[in-house]
């Protein structure tokens, strides 16, 4: 098992540095779909490493967004991923978006944590390790604000052209959480980050069409937003924030 070390996950949000361009898409989701552990890239630093801690980290999302920003700053992870029902928690009519995405990333933590320690994920984590040994877990959530309302993923491909349509009229917000904890100290930091996306008037629901055309996971993003993929990134007028904070984990925190 792996010596525990002491003042762990202080540094964990710190190896979160500012980012460079956000990741070119990579435009099939076949190709997004990394298998669950993903090295580090040779000659570039680990931040992991940097800071004393273990490695590679355990990702609770299935986000390929999240993958790809992960991989971008050479964190080597390994997914694992146990549903929760996001649904049935919380108020979208009443719950600030902070606090939801918030009470999700840490909802998803629990249960993920309930399960690596009851010993229920050791046959999908990475070999040679179990739940005894050292990790930092990262979970996150995102939503959408628009117009006043709160946009998860939507539930068809006409909601999701119905939320891109609106976003010609005004301005939307991508609201993201991201918690981090240590086992088996227990150690947990979070934050939330927003940006705002302001689009062109040429932005339409028929983009949705199109992205569909390319196999682009549109019903995977909140909102129906994929800013980083080049047939919504021409309709952007400008990014209040950063591209990796739209796409679902800021490197600022």
């Amino acid at each position: 098992m792996r010596k525990a070390r002491s003042a762990v996950v202080a540094y964990a949000l710190a190896a979160f540095t500012r980012h460079p361009q956000a990741a070119a898409f990579i435009s099939s989701s076949s190709a997004t779909d990394f298998s669950p552990r993903v090295s580090l890239k040779m000659g570039k630093s680990n931040p992991l490493v940097e800071n004393n801690l273990p490695e590679p980290l355990l990702l609770g999302s299935g986000s390929f967004t999240r993958k790809l920003i992960l991989s971008e700053m050479n964190i080597p992870y390994h997914k694992i991923v146990r549903e929760i029902d996001e649904r049935g928690l919380g108020d979208r009519s009443k719950d600030a978006p902070r606090d939801l995405v918030l009470m999700l990333a840490k909802a998803k933590m629990d249960h993920l944590i309930t399960e690596i320690q009851a010993g229920n994920c050791n046959n999908d984590l990475p070999s040679g390790f179990s739940s005894a040994d050292e990790w930092v877990v990262l979970t996150g959530d995102q939503v959408v604000t628009h117009s006043g309302n709160i946009l998860e993923k939507p539930d068809s491909v006409e909601q999701a052209k119905e939320f891109v349509a609106g976003y010609a009229s005004s301005p939307c917000s991508t609201v993201g959480s991201c918690v981090l904890t240590h086992l088996p100290s227990g150690i947990q930091v979070s934050g939330v980050d927003t940006a705002t996306i302001h689009f062109k008037p040429t932005i339409n629901g028929g983009i949705i069409d199109n992205l569909l055309k390319e196999d682009a996971p549109v019903l995977s993003c909140a909102g129906g937003l994929m800013i980083e993929h080049p047939l919504t990134r021409e309709h952007i007028d400008r990014i209040e924030g950063t591209e990796d904070s739209v796409m679902g984990l800021s490197k600022d925190l």
